[in-house]
């Protein structure tokens, strides 16, 4: 087998090369090249392929199409969101993804965004760089807070589960029946809203929920209340977030994904709303997730070659 993988999975070249080895040793070759978003560049790398691995990178629908012996892409990522799985489907090609690598950091990427937001973290930095004092800007704890989670899967329920270690209601959105000893109450998302001190966002996004929370559902908020985002840019309406932080309809919002991957332009709406945190996409980025996410990727890759399919989409 030809095995093609296409942008880098963020580990070391020693934990990537025992990977390599073993596969070589199985009598198949592997090949690495840095990330390109060009269809075209990537139809070049993988049009002999049998086997595509990446990450969160787009994965163009032409450079699927064009891969003429393409039989497996391995993810290794949560979301497949930018691979073109019905594209896949339709040919009959298999898709894995590396579900579960990065439940722990992004749970605890929450925590520390929730803190920061309660306790006024960035502006008490900014008065203390500027010699200034805390006046003004006693914060609250995290303590004693309702927090709605939207989407109990797997980070949904680790983000409740440390939640209630710091003494918080936790209160829950999901389509099925979820029970789960860290959730107090499932809820409809009119009330998890209408209640919640904070609400955190962990649906994947899919013709379902793109735009979830929109002007109506932030209208439903408390003025106090925050939101948290590291689920998908698109579950969130990112120009009504943004008019809803500028006009005080909520308190403040912490942001690791946005409607498109950073690099943003610096004109994106949500760089520029107040009480907003944002970062780059870190949730999953840690060196323990990333190291676990290449383990399970390789495992899909082994288990499929071995003619078993697992972590399939």
């Amino acid at each position: 087998m030809k095995i093609v993988l296409l942008e880098s999975l963020g580990v070391s070249g020693q934990v990537l090369q025992k990977h390599v080895q073993k596969l070589e040793k199985m009598g198949h070759t592997f090949t690495a090249y840095e990330k390109n978003t060009d269809p075209a560049a990537q139809l070049e790398k993988m049009k002999d392929a049998d086997v595509v691995m990446l990450a969160n990178m787009p994965l163009a629908e032409s450079a699927v199409n064009g891969a003429e012996n393409l039989k497996f892409i391995d993810v290794a990522f949560t979301g497949v969101d930018h691979i073109p799985v019905a594209a896949a489907k339709k040919r009959g090609i298999a898709v894995s993804n590396a579900s579960g690598y990065a439940t722990q950091a992004v749970a605890e990427l929450c925590i520390s965004f929730m803190i920061q937001l309660l306790r006024n973290v960035e502006k008490t930095e900014k008065s203390c760089r500027s010699g200034g004092t805390k006046a003004g800007l006693i914060g609250n704890l995290l303590c004693g807070k309702t927090v709605g989670i939207v989407g109990a899967g797997a980070i949904g329920k680790k983000t409740a589960a440390l939640c209630k270690a710091f003494g918080c209601t936790v209160i829950a959105y999901n389509r099925s029946k979820v029970s789960d000893p860290s959730i107090d109450r499932q809820v409809s998302l009119e009330e998890l809203l209408a209640e919640s001190d904070i609400v955190s966002l962990h649906v994947p996004l899919t013709d379902a929920t793109k735009g979830l929370i929109g002007k109506e559902q932030l209208a439903q908020m408390k003025k106090t209340a925050f939101l948290i985002n590291t689920a998908r840019g698109g579950v969130a309406d990112q120009d009504a977030l943004a008019e809803a932080l500028r006009e005080g309809q909520i308190a403040g919002a912490a942001l690791d994904v946005f409607d498109k991957e950073p690099p943003l332009p610096e004109d994106h709406p949500l760089l520029h709303t107040p009480n907003t945190i944002v970062t780059p996409h870190i949730g999953f980025a840690s060196e323990e997730s990333l190291e676990q996410r290449a383990d399970i990727v390789f495992e899909n890759l082994y288990s499929w070659l071995d003619g078993k399919q697992i972590n399939g989409v």
